[in-house]
Parts: C-alpha cells; structure tokens; sequence
C-alpha cells in the first residue's frame, strides 16, 4: 500500500495533522490485519481521508476510509448506517474511534462527467431518500447557526465584502438559529459532484456525509460553488447560478426563498472561516493568497446571483 504523495504535504497542515499522518500507516496495517482484508488497488484521498480497495474474507470487493479525527465525520458511521445503502454506498463495518469505514465499493466515475444541470438533477433526486429523521445523536444546524451569526456580526470590513451580505447573513443566521424548521432531517451537508459516484447497483451513489440535523434547503449551496469553472466560462455567472438553483429546488420541491437565504448564510459564512483561517496562520486577515481572493469573490458573486 502506498500513500499518495500530494495526501502527505497535508501534513503541514499542523500538529495535530502530523501526528495522525505518521501513524497512518500502522492504523492502516492494524485495521487491515484485524479485519482481514486484502488490498485490491491504488488507494485514493480526499481532502480529510485515504480508501483503500480491499477484498474481504469472501473475496468480495470493498473500500476501507481512513479519516482524520474531526467532529464532521464523528458521525458519518451513523448516517451511513441510516441510509442503510438507500441512495448511499452502504457501510459494512466500523470502529468510530478509529475513524475507519469498511464500506460498499463504488466506482471512481463521479458526477463531474456528467452536464452540470443533468448532475444537479441527480442530487436533487436523492434529497428525499437521505432527508429522513435525523437521529438524536446528530449535532444541531441551528446550534451551528446561533455561533455563525456572532462570528459573521464580528467579521471586520473588508473591501472584497459588501457589509450588507454580511449583515444580511447574520439576520438570516440568527433568525434560523430560533426557526423550529433548522433541525429534525438527516443533512449530508456537503453533497456534490465529487460526492456522487457511478456504481454497478444504482447508476450513482452518495458518499462521504458529513451530517448534521438540519433542514434541507441547507444542501444547495455546495452545488454552486463546486465546478465554478464552468460557471466563469458560460460568460453569465447571475444565470448559470440561477440555473442549478432553480433546477435543484424545481426537482427537489423546495422553497426557493428559503434555498436562497441558506445559499447567502453558507457563502458568507465560507467567507468567515476564510477570514479566521488567515488570522490564525499569519495574524493578519489583510494578507490574502489568490486562491483566498478567488474564494471570496465567488463567494459574493453567487450571493449576488441568488438575490437578483
């Protein structure tokens, strides 16, 4: 087994990524013994794990994912669990203190070879099969909410950022913190393109939840802000967002009013954690990379596309 390279840079990420990095290998080889599989393939990362292809005992195929310790995938074992392979690869084993997964093999197409708007259908599909009760163990978006608004009311000015976006997110995350509707249904919350794969038993599967009791018209923004490329290229950016919202609300049947004002909390709440992100590494929010810039600048572009 061989640990892709550009996985290990994130090591830099800090202490605590380091440490977990250079026990990698071992927890890889102890879960591998222990629930004895073979390793069938090249392994793949993300932005917070590697999977493994792997054989089980009956020579079956599977992926085993090994995540990095954090409160977002403390219960990705349970909604995979809930689903129970309804619209979701299924989960075959666990150990949630080892944040490792034995999970359904899935192929590695995902749905950026698909249009854009035939994948935004796809996932707008799935949305009723994965919204089910949320399980009492889940995290509160509206707990999430009620910190958001006082980060985003603190969030100092800045030339890139309309204020009134920012003071319209805090209202907006304040007044969901309070709204019986935030909580009570299953949330992926990060579901998109890369998040959807092909499989030999649906056409496509979801993968890698990172959930939370919500409400459904949270899952829309990250459909937006993923193949942005595509959305720069097409010339109009105010109607290539519009387009996948309103294809996601039209085949998902949601409120497009209450779409829109989570879209505004999560871009603008991106945009904090942007802020935060390089007050912590350098002390000084005013010094910003490209890539920091053209994150917060889409940020507002798709605000502004789905208030007008």
């Amino acid at each position: 087994m061989r640990i892709p390279p550009d996985f290990l840079t994130f090591a830099a990420r800090g202490d605590d990524w380091r440490a977990w990095m250079d026990d990698l290998p071992r927890l890889a080889r102890d879960v591998l013994a222990q629930w004895r599989l073979r390793v069938d393939g090249e392994v793949a990362t993300g932005e917070c794990a590697i999977v493994i292809p792997v054989r089980t005992t009956d020579d079956e195929p599977a992926e085993l994912k090994l995540g990095y310790p954090q409160w977002e995938a403390d219960h990705e074992h349970l909604a995979l669990r809930a689903w129970s392979g309804d619209g979701a690869v299924r989960l075959l084993r666990a150990d949630p203190n080892r944040y490792a997964l034995l999970l359904e093999r899935a192929h590695r197409r995902d749905l950026t070879t698909v249009p854009v708007l035939e994948a935004c259908t796809v996932v707008a599909e799935r949305y009723s099969r994965l919204h089910i009760t949320a399980l009492p163990q889940l995290r509160l978006l509206s707990e999430q909410c009620a910190i958001w608004s006082e980060g985003l009311a603190a969030l100092p000015a800045h030339r890139l950022v309309p204020r009134r976006y920012v003071d319209q997110a805090a209202s907006l995350a304040r007044g969901f913190a309070t709204d019986p509707m935030t909580d009570g249904r299953l949330l992926h919350t990060d579901l998109h393109y890369f998040n959807v794969l092909a499989s030999e038993r649906e056409p496509w599967l979801v993968i890698d939840p990172k959930p939370l009791s919500g409400d459904p018209h949270f899952e829309v923004a990250p459909l937006l802000w993923n193949r942005w490329d595509e959305v720069v290229e097409s010339g109009d950016v105010r109607r290539a967002v519009r387009a996948r919202l309103h294809t996601v609300v039209d085949t998902a049947l949601l409120d497009e009013r209450r779409a829109s004002a989570w879209v505004t909390v999560r871009m603008m709440v991106n945009v904090l954690w942007t802020f935060e992100d390089l007050q912590r590494e350098s002390g000084a929010a005013g010094e910003m990379s490209e890539d920091d810039r053209g994150w917060i600048t889409m940020a507002v572009s798709i605000v502004k596309a789905v208030q007008e």
